[in-house]
């Protein structure tokens, strides 16, 4: 009597978790959007991640009555299809001529909407707001103190819900006058918001720096500006954080530009290639550079725009930034998954094997070949094993993956482990598949052929099909003696699993039953085949019965 053998089901799920904050690998290249429309969103694609580039960013709004969570997630997975970088800014809402002020109580609101989301990388760009140092910007009249209380519970509410928040201040409008209450002077305001927050805390819950390193005065001014006010704004503003204490803060260049209709747009184009290539790009501070803007048809922002009126056409700015070369990006993602499988832990030699297994992705990554991800085993040479192409898995899906293994003349115990590797790194890893390699079993087959008792012929065949109904053992050669014939050896079995075994002879109808195989010898018994199939096609049919009569040989068979 065949013994129940026992199955172990394996399911892991292994979260690897890259450490930097910010990938050192980096393509800096971006473009800041009005909107998230797909047309948009490929030509930011085709600008930033041109000419040998990856994962570059782009630079999004969400007002607080946008705050719609399929919209945005669906936005969220297109820009991981194409490898784009999102940096959020927050918006209140427009009231009148002014963009309402936020108050702390939209924090939970605002925590809860950007937590539920899945984002494209580990790090989750935030920019609290934007240039609060203008009236118009914060409610009607500039007030630091209120910006850096608000700022405050921000960042210490996305801190709270998750680590992986990277907040940054709304930029300043480094050439505002100081002229309360319309306008503060950015340094003024810097000093202040610091001092109310306090140093320490400033350094706790902010990451980087949002710079709108403007080429003034008048958004004309030199690619090879210095200070404040011009496309190096950014060192004006680390070195007073410096002056204050702030650590050193990755810069992230979130509006930058010329007026396209003050200066040719030949002149913009070449401005910028010059603070790419001088500036920009050599300055290991700065992570990214998000020009403003893509795509703005209508005043006041069209002389920023870089596709043209009717939005079909670009200006040669785009085309010049395309054709730049860029970097392949690695940024930090967030994987974790599971191999689930229910596979035997014995197993026969000389054999090859065919299992399934599930590979789940819970994580941030599409799994893709072209993304250099694919499935590897421990424990046994890669030249006896292959697996099905791992296609595109992406988060929350769940894709079937095919293993076919050789074993060889090796008896005992042996232990595998399935692997996802992305290049060299292993990203998600499996319990031990813990097994036992063990000789060929052997197996009796009883059977007749109608209508004698016992048979001694031969021209037997003896198929096995597995769970997955794939042929894997084949014995043409079998010849009965009273009834029984040994089959000494019977590769490419899992023990313990169940096969449907097909008997075959020709001009009887096959007969078929099930076997789960154990050690040693086992036992198949078959119904007495009968002699029905006279045109040898595997069934009964009209044709069987006119041959029956037809042929003295049939005849024969059924009357001995």
């Amino acid at each position: 009597m065949n013994k129940l053998l026992v199955f172990v089901l394996f399911s892991i799920v292994l979260l690897l978790c890259h450490v930097p904050a910010v990938s050192a690998q980096n393509n800096k290249y971006g473009i800041h959007v009005a909107t998230v429309d797909d047309l948009d969103l490929q030509k930011a694609d085709e600008l930033v991640n041109s000419n040998g580039g990856s994962w570059g960013y782009i630079t999004v709004v969400i007002q607080e009555n946008d705050r719609d969570l399929n919209k945005w997630q669906g936005v969220f997975e297109k820009l991981r299809e194409k490898r784009l970088i999102p940096i959020v800014r927050l918006a209140t809402k427009p009231a009148g001529s002014n963009w309402e002020r936020p108050d702390s109580t939209d924090v939970q609101d605002w925590v809860q909407f950007l937590n539920k989301l899945k984002w494209v990388v580990k790090d989750r760009y935030i920019i609290l707001f934007n240039e609060p140092n203008h009236a118009t910007e914060w409610g009607g009249s500039v007030d630091s103190k209120s910006f850096a209380e608000i700022n405050e519970a921000f960042a210490r509410g996305l801190k709270d819900a998750n680590g992986d928040f990277y907040i940054m201040l709304g930029g300043m409008d480094a050439s505002a006058p100081s002229a309360l209450p319309r306008y503060q002077d950015a340094g003024i305001y810097l000093r202040q918001v610091v001092e109310i927050i306090g140093v320490e805390d400033f350094n706790k819950y902010f990451d980087g720096l949002s710079s709108h390193s403007y080429p003034n005065p008048a958004f004309r001014g030199s690619p090879l500006g210095t200070g404040k006010g011009s496309v190096r704004t950014y060192e004006w503003e680390l070195s007073l954080l410096n002056e204050l204490g702030v650590k050193e803060l990755p810069v992230f260049i979130t509006e930058t530009g010329w007026d396209g209709d003050a200066l040719s747009r030949e002149e913009v184009a070449e401005n910028f290639r010059i603070a790419y290539q001088t500036l920009w790009l050599p300055d290991n501070r700065v992570k990214a550079v998000t020009p403003f803007i893509l795509n703005y048809q209508v005043e006041p922002f069209l002389k920023f725009s870089w596709v043209k009126p009717g939005g079909s056409e670009v200006f040669p700015e785009y085309e010049l930034v395309k054709n730049l070369p860029k970097e392949a990006g690695r940024p930090a993602i967030r994987q974790s998954g599971s191999f689930t499988y229910d596979l035997p832990r014995e197993i026969v030699a000389e054999s090859t094997y065919h299992f399934e297994l599930k590979l789940q992705n819970t994580g941030q990554a599409i799994w893709s070949v072209e993304d250099d991800y694919q499935i590897k085993l421990t424990g046994i040479p890669e030249t006896r094993y292959l697996t099905s192409p791992l296609g595109h898995v992406k988060p929350s899906q769940t894709r079937t993956i095919d293993i076919y293994i050789t074993t060889l003349d090796e008896i005992g115990p042996t232990e595998l482990k399935f692997y996802l590797y992305r290049g060299e790194e292993a990203v998600l890893a499996s319990q031990p598949w813990k097994i036992t390699v063990v000789p060929l079993p052997a197996l009796d087959v009883q059977a007749s052929l109608f209508p004698k008792f016992t048979t001694t012929d031969d021209g037997f065949e003896l198929q096995l099909f597995d769970e997955y109904d794939e042929l894997v053992y084949k014995n043409a050669g079998i010849r009965l003696e009273r009834g029984i014939a040994t089959i000494d050896k019977v590769e490419n079995i899992a023990l313990g699993k169940k096969y449907r075994a097909v008997l075959l002879k020709d001009h009887y109808l096959p007969r078929q039953t099930h076997i789960t195989f154990t050690k040693g010898t086992n036992t198949i018994i078959f119904e007495s085949m009968l002699p029905f199939d006279f045109n040898s096609d595997g069934k009964l049919g009209w044709e069987d019965i006119s041959g029956m009569f037809s042929d003295a040989g049939n005849l024969r068979r059924l009357f001995p």
